[in-house]
Protein backbone atom coordinates (compact mmCIF):
# COMPACT_ATOMS: atom_id res chain seq x y z
CA UNK A 1 0.00 0.00 0.00
CA UNK A 2 2.75 2.51 1.01
CA UNK A 3 4.28 2.04 -2.54
CA UNK A 4 1.00 3.19 -4.26
CA UNK A 5 -0.02 6.07 -1.88
CA UNK A 6 0.20 9.65 -3.49
CA UNK A 7 0.44 11.49 -0.10
CA UNK A 8 0.16 15.24 0.01
CA UNK A 9 3.18 16.02 2.02
CA UNK A 10 5.38 14.18 4.58
CA UNK A 11 3.82 10.93 5.76
CA UNK A 12 2.59 12.07 9.21
CA UNK A 13 2.11 8.44 10.90
CA UNK A 14 3.86 7.35 13.88
CA UNK A 15 4.53 3.89 14.24
CA UNK A 16 5.36 2.62 17.83
CA UNK A 17 7.19 -0.61 18.76
CA UNK A 18 7.39 -1.11 22.29
CA UNK A 19 8.61 -3.91 24.45
CA UNK A 20 9.03 -5.76 28.09
CA UNK A 21 11.69 -8.43 27.97
CA UNK A 22 12.22 -10.48 31.18
CA UNK A 23 15.51 -11.97 31.67
CA UNK A 24 15.15 -14.71 34.60
CA UNK A 25 17.81 -16.33 36.67
CA UNK A 26 18.36 -17.81 40.36
CA UNK A 27 20.60 -17.15 42.63
CA UNK A 28 20.80 -18.83 45.82
CA UNK A 29 22.95 -16.87 48.39
CA UNK A 30 23.32 -12.90 49.49
CA UNK A 31 27.05 -13.01 47.27
CA UNK A 32 25.63 -14.62 44.22
CA UNK A 33 22.53 -12.45 43.90
CA UNK A 34 24.82 -9.36 44.59
CA UNK A 35 27.08 -10.97 41.65
CA UNK A 36 24.44 -11.26 39.48
CA UNK A 37 23.06 -7.70 39.63
CA UNK A 38 26.94 -6.74 39.17
CA UNK A 39 27.08 -9.30 35.99
CA UNK A 40 23.81 -7.48 34.71
CA UNK A 41 25.50 -3.90 34.51
CA UNK A 42 28.51 -5.00 33.01
CA UNK A 43 26.48 -7.20 30.73
CA UNK A 44 24.31 -4.97 29.99
CA UNK A 45 25.57 -1.18 30.39
CA UNK A 46 24.56 1.88 28.85
CA UNK A 47 27.52 1.29 26.37
CA UNK A 48 26.46 -2.10 25.28
CA UNK A 49 22.91 -0.82 24.91
CA UNK A 50 23.95 2.31 22.88
CA UNK A 51 25.56 -0.39 20.87
CA UNK A 52 22.07 -2.59 20.67
CA UNK A 53 19.92 0.64 19.65
CA UNK A 54 22.71 1.84 17.18
CA UNK A 55 22.26 -1.31 15.18
CA UNK A 56 18.44 -0.87 15.18
CA UNK A 57 18.89 2.56 13.95
CA UNK A 58 20.90 0.59 10.82
CA UNK A 59 18.30 -1.79 10.39
CA UNK A 60 14.60 0.67 10.17
CA UNK A 61 17.08 2.95 7.96
CA UNK A 62 17.28 6.21 9.87
CA UNK A 63 20.15 8.88 11.11
CA UNK A 64 21.56 9.10 14.39
CA UNK A 65 20.72 13.51 15.71
CA UNK A 66 21.59 12.73 19.33
CA UNK A 67 22.88 9.87 22.00
CA UNK A 68 21.78 10.11 25.38
CA UNK A 69 23.21 7.57 27.84
CA UNK A 70 23.17 6.72 31.41
CA UNK A 71 24.83 4.45 34.02
CA UNK A 72 22.51 4.06 37.46
CA UNK A 73 23.82 3.37 41.15
CA UNK A 74 23.40 0.67 42.28
CA UNK A 75 22.35 -0.28 39.46
CA UNK A 76 20.74 -0.29 35.74
CA UNK A 77 21.55 2.15 32.62
CA UNK A 78 19.48 3.83 30.36
CA UNK A 79 19.84 5.28 26.74
CA UNK A 80 17.51 7.68 23.89
CA UNK A 81 18.63 8.02 20.79
CA UNK A 82 17.21 10.67 18.65
CA UNK A 83 17.14 10.09 14.85
CA UNK A 84 15.86 11.76 11.38
CA UNK A 85 15.35 10.91 8.24
CA UNK A 86 18.33 10.53 5.54
CA UNK A 87 18.33 13.13 2.75
CA UNK A 88 18.06 9.92 0.09
CA UNK A 89 14.99 7.77 -0.05
CA UNK A 90 14.65 4.48 1.93
CA UNK A 91 14.84 1.35 0.00
CA UNK A 92 12.01 -1.03 -0.99
CA UNK A 93 12.64 -3.75 2.24
CA UNK A 94 13.28 -0.77 4.19
CA UNK A 95 9.72 0.72 4.08
CA UNK A 96 7.79 -3.12 3.70
CA UNK A 97 6.39 -4.40 6.75
CA UNK A 98 7.76 -7.69 7.13
CA UNK A 99 10.35 -9.69 9.36
CA UNK A 100 13.36 -8.41 9.62
CA UNK A 101 16.92 -9.72 10.31
CA UNK A 102 18.41 -11.97 12.97
CA UNK A 103 21.38 -10.50 14.65
CA UNK A 104 23.68 -12.30 12.59
CA UNK A 105 22.49 -10.07 9.38
CA UNK A 106 22.12 -6.96 10.26
CA UNK A 107 22.73 -4.31 7.82
CA UNK A 108 20.96 -1.16 6.38
CA UNK A 109 19.89 2.75 6.21
CA UNK A 110 17.36 4.90 8.03
CA UNK A 111 14.15 7.73 9.53
CA UNK A 112 12.97 9.80 12.19
CA UNK A 113 11.71 9.99 15.34
CA UNK A 114 13.39 8.38 18.59
CA UNK A 115 14.97 4.89 20.67
CA UNK A 116 15.12 4.22 24.10
CA UNK A 117 15.90 1.35 26.40
CA UNK A 118 15.90 1.50 29.95
CA UNK A 119 17.40 -2.03 32.10
CA UNK A 120 15.54 -2.96 36.03
CA UNK A 121 17.67 -5.90 37.06
CA UNK A 122 16.31 -6.94 40.54
CA UNK A 123 16.69 -10.06 42.92
CA UNK A 124 14.28 -11.76 45.49
CA UNK A 125 16.39 -12.04 48.86
CA UNK A 126 14.34 -15.00 50.07
CA UNK A 127 13.55 -16.85 47.05
CA UNK A 128 16.74 -16.08 45.15
CA UNK A 129 14.50 -15.28 41.84
CA UNK A 130 16.35 -13.40 39.44
CA UNK A 131 14.64 -10.93 36.81
CA UNK A 132 16.10 -8.70 34.79
CA UNK A 133 13.65 -6.40 32.60
CA UNK A 134 14.60 -4.41 29.59
CA UNK A 135 12.23 -1.70 28.21
CA UNK A 136 12.26 -0.72 24.85
CA UNK A 137 10.76 1.79 22.06
CA UNK A 138 11.20 2.01 18.60
CA UNK A 139 8.79 5.05 17.61
CA UNK A 140 9.60 6.48 13.74
CA UNK A 141 7.32 8.98 11.56
CA UNK A 142 7.11 8.44 7.74
CA UNK A 143 7.26 5.01 5.41
CA UNK A 144 10.27 3.11 7.55
CA UNK A 145 8.93 0.45 9.81
CA UNK A 146 9.76 0.02 13.24
CA UNK A 147 8.68 -3.93 13.26
CA UNK A 148 11.96 -4.49 11.06
CA UNK A 149 14.20 -4.40 14.40
CA UNK A 150 11.33 -7.22 15.96
CA UNK A 151 13.82 -10.05 15.22
CA UNK A 152 16.88 -8.58 16.44
CA UNK A 153 15.59 -7.04 19.56
CA UNK A 154 14.56 -10.40 21.25
CA UNK A 155 17.39 -12.71 20.34
CA UNK A 156 19.86 -9.76 21.31
CA UNK A 157 18.72 -10.59 24.77
CA UNK A 158 18.31 -13.83 26.66
CA UNK A 159 14.23 -13.31 26.38
CA UNK A 160 12.11 -15.53 28.14
CA UNK A 161 9.18 -13.27 28.17
CA UNK A 162 8.36 -11.09 26.27
CA UNK A 163 5.59 -8.35 25.41
CA UNK A 164 5.04 -6.72 22.44
CA UNK A 165 2.69 -3.98 21.60
CA UNK A 166 2.55 -1.71 18.16
CA UNK A 167 0.57 1.15 17.59
CA UNK A 168 -0.05 3.41 14.68
CA UNK A 169 -1.31 6.68 15.94
CA UNK A 170 -2.44 10.08 13.79
CA UNK A 171 -3.17 10.20 10.30
CA UNK A 172 -1.58 11.13 6.69
CA UNK A 173 -3.64 12.59 3.64
CA UNK A 174 -2.84 11.45 0.35
CA UNK A 175 -3.07 13.83 -2.66
CA UNK A 176 -6.75 14.11 -3.13
CA UNK A 177 -7.28 14.83 0.74
CA UNK A 178 -8.36 11.76 2.18
CA UNK A 179 -7.03 10.79 5.15
CA UNK A 180 -5.27 7.25 6.23
CA UNK A 181 -4.80 6.28 9.60
CA UNK A 182 -2.88 3.19 8.57
CA UNK A 183 -0.31 2.57 5.49
CA UNK A 184 0.44 -1.16 5.50
CA UNK A 185 -2.34 -4.22 6.26
CA UNK A 186 -1.09 -6.25 9.74
CA UNK A 187 -3.45 -8.44 11.73
CA UNK A 188 -0.37 -9.38 13.83
CA UNK A 189 2.60 -8.74 15.37
CA UNK A 190 3.29 -12.66 14.89
CA UNK A 191 3.37 -12.32 11.14
CA UNK A 192 7.03 -10.23 11.19
CA UNK A 193 8.84 -12.63 13.36
CA UNK A 194 10.72 -15.41 11.50
CA UNK A 195 9.96 -19.03 11.39
CA UNK A 196 12.99 -19.66 14.17
CA UNK A 197 11.47 -16.97 16.30
CA UNK A 198 8.09 -18.59 16.18
CA UNK A 199 9.11 -22.11 16.93
CA UNK A 200 10.70 -20.70 20.38
CA UNK A 201 7.76 -19.09 22.25
CA UNK A 202 4.31 -20.29 22.64
CA UNK A 203 2.37 -16.82 21.64
CA UNK A 204 -0.89 -15.26 22.34
CA UNK A 205 -2.62 -11.79 20.67
CA UNK A 206 -4.88 -9.07 22.04
CA UNK A 207 -5.64 -6.64 19.14
CA UNK A 208 -7.70 -3.59 18.71
CA UNK A 209 -8.01 -3.68 14.99
CA UNK A 210 -10.30 -0.28 14.95
CA UNK A 211 -7.39 1.29 16.64
CA UNK A 212 -4.58 -0.27 15.20
CA UNK A 213 -3.30 -1.20 18.58
CA UNK A 214 -1.45 -4.84 18.27
CA UNK A 215 -0.45 -6.73 21.77
CA UNK A 216 1.70 -10.28 21.77
CA UNK A 217 2.98 -11.53 25.15
CA UNK A 218 6.11 -14.72 24.13
CA UNK A 219 6.67 -17.27 26.62
CA UNK A 220 9.63 -19.49 25.72
CA UNK A 221 8.77 -23.07 25.33
CA UNK A 222 12.30 -24.51 26.10
CA UNK A 223 13.02 -25.04 29.67
CA UNK A 224 16.52 -26.46 30.74
CA UNK A 225 16.97 -25.37 34.83
CA UNK A 226 20.89 -25.37 34.56
CA UNK A 227 20.05 -22.44 31.87
CA UNK A 228 18.63 -20.76 34.73
CA UNK A 229 21.53 -21.34 37.55
CA UNK A 230 23.57 -18.35 38.70
CA UNK A 231 27.03 -18.99 40.40
CA UNK A 232 27.14 -21.79 43.54
CA UNK A 233 23.29 -23.05 42.64
CA UNK A 234 25.04 -24.06 39.81
CA UNK A 235 26.66 -26.68 41.52
CA UNK A 236 25.42 -27.26 44.45
CA UNK A 237 22.02 -28.20 44.78
CA UNK A 238 20.71 -31.38 45.40
CA UNK A 239 17.77 -33.58 43.51
CA UNK A 240 14.64 -31.80 45.74
CA UNK A 241 16.61 -28.30 45.66
CA UNK A 242 16.70 -28.28 42.09
CA UNK A 243 12.95 -29.57 41.41
CA UNK A 244 11.87 -27.02 44.26
CA UNK A 245 13.80 -24.05 41.81
CA UNK A 246 12.29 -25.08 39.09
CA UNK A 247 8.74 -24.99 39.85
CA UNK A 248 9.50 -21.75 41.24
CA UNK A 249 10.86 -20.60 38.49
CA UNK A 250 8.22 -21.73 36.46
CA UNK A 251 5.88 -19.92 38.74
CA UNK A 252 7.96 -16.73 37.87
CA UNK A 253 7.50 -17.17 34.61
CA UNK A 254 3.74 -17.50 34.02
CA UNK A 255 2.92 -14.94 36.85
CA UNK A 256 4.96 -12.27 34.16
CA UNK A 257 3.02 -13.83 30.97
CA UNK A 258 -0.34 -13.98 32.17
CA UNK A 259 0.63 -10.43 34.42
CA UNK A 260 -1.34 -11.46 37.70
CA UNK A 261 -0.20 -13.52 40.93
CA UNK A 262 -1.25 -16.92 40.47
CA UNK A 263 -1.46 -19.16 43.52
CA UNK A 264 1.84 -21.10 44.13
Amino acid sequence: MTSKLRLHGFNNLTKTLSFNIYDISYAQTTDDQQAYVAYINREYDAERLTQILTDVVDIIGANILNIARQDYEPQGASVTILISEQPVEPTASQIEESPGPLPETVLAHLDKSHITVHTYPEVHPVDGIATFRVDIDVSTCGVISPLKALNYLIHQFDSDIVTVDYRVRGFTRDVEGRKHFIDHEINSIQNYLTDVTRADYQMTDVNVYQENLFHTKMLLKNFELDDYLFGDASRNLSYEQRRDVEQRLRHEMLEIFYGRNMPY
